[in-house]
């Protein structure tokens, strides 16, 4: 059978034409029919991946594809080397961030066999790039999956916030991990961690960006982990513009302290708007605000104070695992 069949029945569809690829280097020509043949093996790329955030229209990363397995017909994402960066502004620092493959492929090894971790391997393609494979994690990001619960906020905090924040201490025990061996996420955001459909385990996905903050050696993670925390905490991030046009008069009750230092649109002095949220946890939030005198220099730090939070809140009935 040749080439073309092959793909044919793998993919299940006809295709207009195929063509066998060893180098990615052009990753903008690779299309859906080509096949790419890595360190012996093959996979039949399907389309490419896209990307949405904070609300805007997905975008396709042309340098992500998704692609099919030819050994056992399982769904991939491939992720080709694409180099960027940028400065990310931290109150009156700037952080310099960069796209590195071979960062994602050391961590991709560190990670094998980690649940909380996407998993995937790294070929080399005949030209050197760094083409890394991924398993799909099946399931939704975690901020799809707390928007569909359609919950008012009293609702989540009774019945849910306590079991997601005991799901959450595990993703911090992961990202802990890394840094114990020197390594950084990078992207800490809500839509990089995902429910998994199965089990409902949260997986960290996208591990390619690196940043220089050199007064705060993993200062970028926790500063996502605490976005994080407070997209669970709130069931969602509250900002200015939100309260101007839900809750006008809850704003006389904000000054700037209470937001965020990285995002100032963002308010992470829950409290303020959620009474009924015991000090101890708001007390966790307010080392992200830009009134802390002092951040969590370590995740450890962020997980020794959260725990004792979690005791505080409402247990619910039964068990639930949205």
């Amino acid at each position: 059978m040749d080439l073309k069949s092959q793909a044919e029945q793998l993919l299940g569809n006809k295709l207009d034409r195929v063509r066998l690829v060893h180098d990615t280097t052009q990753f903008m020509e690779l299309e859906r029919g080509d096949v790419l043949g890595l360190d012996g093996r093959r996979y039949l790329i399907t389309g490419v991946a896209y990307e949405g955030r904070f609300g805007l229209d997905e975008e396709p990363k042309h340098w992500v594809k998704r692609a099919l397995d030819f050994a056992d017909g399982s769904q991939k994402l491939i992720k080709l080397v694409f180099f960027e960066e940028f400065d990310l502004p931290i109150g009156q620092l700037k952080v310099r961030c960069f796209r590195s493959p071979a960062k994602e492929s050391r961590i991709l090894e560190l990670v094998r066999g980690r649940p909380q971790f996407m998993q995937g391997i790294t070929h080399l393609d005949r030209s050197g790039n760094q083409v890394r494979v991924l398993d799909r994690v099946p399931g939704q990001s975690l901020d799809k999956h707390l928007d569909a619960l359609r919950l008012d906020h009293r609702a989540w905090f009774d019945s849910l916030l306590r079991p997601m924040l005991e799901r959450f201490l595990g993703s911090l025990e992961a990202i802990a991990f890394l840094h114990g061996q020197g390594e950084r996420h990078g992207d800490i955001r809500r839509d990089h961690l995902f429910v998994h459909s199965r089990d409902q385990r949260w997986v960290w996905i996208d591990f390619d960006y690196n940043f220089d903050f050199k007064q705060s050696p993993f200062g970028l993670d926790l500063f996502g982990l605490g976005n994080v925390l407070c997209y669970v905490v709130g069931r969602g991030i509250p900002t200015l513009h939100q309260l101007k046009r839900q809750s006008p008069q809850t704003l006389d009750l904000l000054d700037t302290g209470d937001l965020s230092p990285v995002i100032p649109n963002r308010v992470f002095n829950l409290k303020k708007l959620y009474p009924y949220l015991p000090e101890e946890l708001n007390r966790v939030l307010m080392h992200f605000a830009a009134s802390a005198p002092i951040y969590y220099e370590r995740v450890e730090e962020m997980i020794e104070d959260l725990r004792p939070a979690i005791a505080k809140l409402p247990q619910p009935a039964r068990e639930e695992a949205p």
